[in-house]
Formats: structure tokens, sequence, C-alpha cells
């Protein structure tokens, strides 16, 4: 696996990622931010997608006049589910992934794992607040 090492370099990544979910997507949406992880999980790795896809979806969120919308829990949370569930099943395509967790597909599933008070708050917003709710899945 290679690492973006620069921000350049990161930003780089991030975009080719985006282009290559978006090859096929008329919006993004839930399922492309899925799309996008996965990718970003089987290309670097859980770790470094964490990092990539939170600075990439924090850079669009400043880019489009929005940063309030980026959320540092919600990302990293994001990232971990699907790069757990990726290292069990290593499928060859996306839609194959998606078939086979769709749970994934429902955007509210970190309700399982979070308190939507907790999800509000902004220590989560602005950081990483572990599940207070249930562990994850590999937590356990």
């Amino acid at each position: 696996m290679t690492t973006p090492s620069s921000s350049s370099a990161a930003a780089a990544a991030f975009a080719s990622l985006m282009a290559q979910v978006m090859a096929t997507a008329e919006l993004f949406g839930h399922r492309e931010h899925v799309h996008l992880t996965w990718l970003a999980v089987r290309r670097y790795g859980t770790p470094e997608a964490v990092a990539l896809i939170s600075d990439g979806i924090q850079r669009t969120a400043r880019y489009a006049g929005a940063p309030q919308k980026y959320h540092a829990t919600v990302s990293r949370a994001w990232v971990e589910l699907i790069g757990h569930h990726a290292s069990e099943t290593p499928e060859e395509s996306f839609a194959r992934f998606a078939e086979r967790h769709p749970a994934l597909l429902d955007k509210r599933l970190l309700t399982r794992f979070y308190h939507p008070a907790t999800l509000a708050g902004p220590a989560a917003r602005q950081g990483w607040v572990a599940p207070d709710r249930a562990p994850f899945p590999f937590d356990q």
C-alpha cells in the first residue's frame, strides 16, 4: 500500500478516489461516501484512510463554504467500520461489498453505537469520541 505523505499528495489521492466514485454516480450521497471510503481503505489501509478521508471531507466542506458540515467522529467512525468489514471480506468490487454489507448503506448506522446527543456535541464534531451506546464489532 502506498501512502500519500504530503498534504498535496493527500489532496490528489482524495481527488483521484472521488473522480473514480463520481464516474458512475450522478450525485454524491451516502452510498458514494461508503464507496469512496471503501476505495481508500483498500488502497491505503484503514489508518491512512482515516486521515485521507477526514482531511478530504474537511477540505471539501471548507471549499463549499460549509466547514460546519465536517464531523470528526462521524468521519472516523465510518472509515473504521468500513475498514473492518473490508478486511474480513476482501471483495473484488464495491457492488459485491455493498451487497454483502447492506447495513453500511444505512446512514443511521452510527446510532447503534452512539447516542444522538453524543454525536451532536462539540467534542464529537471536533475530535474523536468513542462509542457510548455499544462497542464497534471489532472492539468486542
